[in-house]
């Protein structure tokens, strides 16, 4: 009787086991696949900025939204635009951080307004917007971690060409996490950027993993299987073969400024710095103390003259 009770109790154990990792394993497929939509919580007015709801067609004409908020009329230099393209579960705003997501995690609120209203006071428009399956933008499953995203950043580089206001030949992207992929992904595609910065962008087999080992400890790579075997069936490609560096080799002659946080747990200083190493342009990579992978994007936002001053350099007029 002891064996056959221990021997429930191990199958028990086991099946307790496997029903969290397949639940763990769903939860993270669906965030690859489709994730929860934040609301709109605050709009550039909430900090004194004029702005224009606007719509464009990425590249293969998923419709995005987002806002343009022009320069200041006395602004030098005039024509000058950054785009902000942000990352994987955010939205134009940010990430609110008050998700499930952030809560087991340690996730900390983004805030992309704050650096909107700084390139503003540096004198430069912007263009901020909801990817593909993220804020207000319509949907396109799956999220593609950078592939299918720089389409949408395409698009909205021909939205800014159309303007009469804006000078295509001064265009500057300030990308996050999977915004930062997308316009590595974007830059062999056109010769419009004239300028990136790359904050954390990220290897997704790499993330993937270190997230896992981060989130589920020793079950974190049985989990990742199963989730990105799901993924798969939804028509999400081989996780193994999206890559940033491959991309950011044909990047052009846009110069590049990577800034990646020393103490972000998901990322990795060697997986950023291989990107920097294959970009033809790269600038000095920016390391920069941080604690969890949200402290690196902080940094940006607590230092935009780091930002305003690299587009200074690279998109004043010659």
């Amino acid at each position: 009787m002891t064996f056959r009770r221990a021997l429930r109790l191990f199958f028990g154990l086991i099946g307790f086991v496997l029903g969290v990792a397949t639940a763990a394993a769903l939860y993270l497929a669906r965030l690859m696949i489709s994730p929860a939509r934040q609301g709109t919580w605050a709009t550039p007015e909430d900090i004194g900025l004029d702005f224009e709801e606007v719509q464009f067609p990425a590249r293969d004409g998923v419709r995005l939204a987002g806002w343009f908020i022009a320069a200041r009329e006395d602004s030098d230099p005039s024509g000058a635009t950054i785009v902000l393209v942000h990352g994987w579960r955010w939205s134009r705003l940010g990430y609110a951080a008050e998700d499930l997501f952030a809560n087991v995690t340690g996730s900390s609120q983004v805030d992309l307004l704050r650096l909107v209203k700084a390139l503003h006071n540096c004198g430069y428009h912007v263009l901020t917007f909801d990817l593909r399956n993220h804020g207000q933008s319509a949907a396109a499953r799956p999220v593609t971690f950078g592939q299918s995203e720089a389409k949408d950043l395409l698009g909205a580089i021909t939205y800014l060409d159309g303007r009469d206001d804006v000078d295509n030949g001064r265009i500057g992207v300030v990308g996050f996490s999977m915004g930062a992929n997308a316009a590595l992904f974007a830059l062999p595609q056109t010769d419009d950027v004239k300028a990136l910065v790359a904050v954390q962008p990220m290897t997704p087999a790499v993330f993937s993993q270190r997230l896992a080992s981060d989130f589920l400890g020793i079950f974190g790579g049985v989990v990742r299987i199963m989730a990105e075997l799901i993924y798969r069936i939804f028509g999400g490609p081989r996780i193994t073969g999206i890559l940033p560096a491959f991309a950011a080799s044909s990047a052009g002659d846009a110069p590049v400024l990577f800034i990646q946080g020393t103490g972000d747990n998901w990322g990795s200083i060697d997986d950023v710095s291989h990107m920097a190493e294959s970009t033809p342009r790269s600038q000095e990579l920016l390391f920069v103390n941080s604690t969890h992978r949200f402290g690196g994007y902080q940094y940006l936002i607590d230092n935009p003259g780091v930002a305003c001053a690299f587009f200074d350099q690279h998109l004043s007029r010659k």
